[in-house]
C-alpha cells in the first residue's frame, strides 16, 4: 500500500478566525494545521452522509411516484408500538 500522497491547498480567512483555531489547536496541544485538517475532514463526512441521505430521499419518492406502493404512517406506528414486546408484528407491507 502506498502512501497518499498530499498537496498543499491556500485558503483565505479572516484573522479572528486564525486566532480561534491556533487557540483550539493550542488547548488540544495540537497544531493549527491538524485542526484544520481535522476540521474539513469531519466536514466532508458529515456532507457526504447528508448527500447520501437526501439521494435516497429522492429515489424512495421517485420509486413512489412510479410505482404508487406506500406505507401510512399509522402502519408503521402501530409496528413500532410493537418493537421488543413477545408479539412483535411484521414490518408491514406496502401497498397502493
Amino acid at each position: 500500500m502506498t502512501a497518499a500522497t498530499t498537496h498543499p491547498v491556500a485558503i483565505k480567512i479572516d484573522q479572528d478566525m486564525r486566532d480561534r483555531i491556533k487557540r483550539l489547536a493550542e488547548a488540544r496541544h495540537r497544531t493549527s494545521h491538524w485542526v484544520m485538517r481535522e476540521a474539513i475532514s469531519q466536514y466532508v463526512e458529515r456532507e457526504e452522509k447528508r448527500e447520501t441521505f437526501r439521494q435516497d430521499a429522492i429515489n424512495a419518492w421517485n420509486e413512489y411516484l412510479e410505482t404508487g406502493l406506500h406505507v401510512t404512517g399509522d402502519e408503521v406506528i402501530a409496528w413500532l408500538d410493537t418493537w421488543g414486546e413477545e408479539n412483535e408484528k411484521a414490518v408491514p407491507a406496502c401497498h397502493k
